[in-house]
């Protein structure tokens, strides 16, 4: 099973797919994709690793190579939770050779479609704005929703969260 969370920052999204996950009797693998790039991300990324603990959930570290993360902890008794794609899919347009962006989605997008287990993915919908006036953040908004398009294409399940509210889009 795929469900795909969509939502603005801190719209309840990561908390109610972490609520899906452990309703299940499965195993819990989290797969975290944010660097630290400050001392405040930092301490945000240490926090949440903490609690993870506290709730039983494997983390795997994958800020790029989230498609092998995947593939390697994936089975018919896992519950994997990847949060978040927007970061994942910054750490992969921040790099100096970019073009490689297509030929990764291509393969996660496989990915998503092979993997046995229920995965969960949580994702930030960033195009309800404005036009970003700087190429890489119009770039970012567009790869981001083109991305989400694929993924609700293929997925069980896609939900939009508002003041931490389910929408339910697709079931």
């Amino acid at each position: 099973m795929l469900e795909l969370y969509l939502g603005g920052a801190r719209s309840g999204k990561s908390r109610l797919a972490e609520q899906r996950v452990c309703g299940s009797t499965l195993q819990r693998v989290y797969v975290a994709t944010a660097t630290a790039g400050d001392s405040e991300m930092a301490m945000r990324i240490e926090h949440h690793q903490e609690q993870r603990k506290a709730d039983d959930w494997r983390t795997v570290e994958a800020p790029e190579e989230l498609s092998a993360a995947i593939r390697q902890h994936a089975s018919p008794q896992t519950a994997i939770l990847v949060d978040c794609l927007t970061l994942w899919l910054s750490n992969w347009l921040a790099k100096e050779d970019d073009d490689s962006w297509q030929q990764v989605k291509g393969q996660f997008l496989h990915t998503l479609q092979t993997a046995p287990g229920h995965i969960v993915l949580v994702s930030n919908e960033v195009g309800q704005g404005i036009v970003p006036l700087g190429s890489l953040t119009r770039r970012f908004v567009d790869e981001s929703g083109r991305l989400h398009q694929d993924i609700a294409a293929l997925a069980d399940r896609v939900v939009f969260v508002t003041a931490g509210l389910e929408q339910v889009l697709k079931n």
